[in-house]
């Protein structure tokens, strides 16, 4: 069994794989970085179950300390180091555009590689909303002779709930809106939260239609994040409109709970597919 940590701005995610045979857990732990103590209890159930825990794969983009401590926990409760991932040219069968590989941020880097065996059929655009949205894109540039999708780069701007809380911040007379979408919103909290999930799914419509010239073809579209139902009907209508408006097939966008674990599990699952962090 290898342990697989995700730790994000505001939450960290823990899982696992067993490399054999690929099982995965059923549900992800999630819980806020001021909660330490529940993943001491999930580390303390893995030691007491009957397959022992052998190493351990992390993305860190919560900072030095926050790594430290999670370091120390694993080396209390189970004896064994965390190896945490950085971005780089190339990892996990596919490639990284980016001028500066290393400068990508880990977890959007993973995210893309638990994306790598669907993006070989059809190019695939993940948009994850969480303190900060990110829209990314991977792909075969060329069908017929690449065999490893490349990440192209994508978006970053501010998440669902971190606009609404700093119109509410910045703003003397704004409240922190939780009002309905509307097509002409009538009231400040309507104007609020048409105005956020329009902002998100228009982003996300700009990228997948720079795919769609990109590619020739129009990137299958999968999201994430604990922002989505706050944006999931207005990006869903403006994909469904931008879709037929081209003539093609209704497709709604797939959600994935957690692609950065995805990605930790196919390393973890192929040590050749691991590129060592020289940060």
């Amino acid at each position: 069994m290898k342990l697989l940590l995700d730790l994000g701005n505001t939450r960290i995610k823990a899982g696992w794989i067993v490399s054999q045979s690929g099982q995965r857990e059923d549900r992800a732990l999630a819980f806020a970085h001021a909660d330490l103590k529940q993943l001491r209890t999930w580390l303390r159930e893995i030691a007491a179950g009957p397959t022992a825990a052998t190493a351990a794969l992390g993305v860190n983009v919560a900072g030095s300390a926050l790594a430290h401590a999670l370091d120390e926990m694993l080396a209390e409760e189970l004896g064994i180091p965390i190896r945490w991932v950085c971005s780089s040219a190339s990892a996990g069968g596919i490639l990284n555009a980016y001028t500066q590989p290393q400068q990508l941020g880990a977890d959007r880097w993973v995210a893309m590689i638990g994306m790598a065996q669907r993006a070989l059929a059809r190019p695939v655009l993940l948009a994850t909303f969480g303190t900060a949205t990110t829209i990314d894109t991977l792909g075969l540039d060329n069908r017929q002779h690449d065999t490893m999708p490349t990440f192209r780069g994508g978006l970053i701007f501010p998440g669902p709930a971190l606009m609404r809380s700093s119109l509410a911040a910045g703003t003397a007379n704004l409240p922190a809106a939780d009002g309905a979408v509307a097509p002409y919103p009538t009231d400040t909290h309507q104007a609020i939260s048409t105005g956020i999930a329009a902002a998100q799914a228009g982003a996300l419509l700009r990228q997948w239609r720079v795919g769609l010239s990109h590619y020739g073809q129009a990137p299958q579209v999968y999201v994430s994040g604990g922002g989505w139902p706050m944006v999931q009907e207005e990006v869903q209508r403006l994909l469904s409109r931008a879709r037929s408006d081209l003539g093609m097939p209704p497709e709604n966008a797939g959600f994935i709970a957690s692609p950065v674990l995805d990605g930790l599990a196919r390393l973890a699952s192929d040590a050749s597919l691991m590129r060592d962090c020289k940060t």
